[in-house]
């Protein structure tokens, strides 16, 4: 499975996202290296990098600053689901490492 060049949107969204809709991550992928750069919604700039897992999942650290300048981390798994047509549905299991810790789900779909 190869996350190169493609784009995603949240479709749904649990606990204390920040992303919403308009949100948008574009990724990339060298090997075994996996990074996206997203931003759009409440989120003015953000990176993530990690690493692809053997099974396709994602393991990723996650930082980003929002629109109130706060500057928030933490750390996202990610297991993939291909989609009739070759598109992809990420099913993401996350956590801050920063403010409250607190922990929550999204599904991305390719666009």
């Amino acid at each position: 499975m190869y996350y190169g060049g493609r784009l995603f949107r949240a479709a749904t969204l649990s606990g204390r996202s920040e992303t919403t809709a308009d949100t948008i991550f574009k990724y990339e992928q060298v090997g075994n290296l996996i990074m996206a750069t997203y931003s759009g919604g409440d989120i003015r700039y953000g990176q993530m990098v990690g690493k692809v897992q053997d099974d396709n999942t994602l393991d990723m650290r996650y930082q980003h600053m929002n629109r109130m300048d706060e500057i928030r981390t933490g750390i996202c798994k990610t297991t993939p689901e291909a989609l009739p047509g070759g598109k992809l549905r990420l099913h993401e299991s996350w956590y801050w490492t920063c403010g409250d810790e607190s922990a929550g789900s999204s599904i991305l779909e390719e666009i």
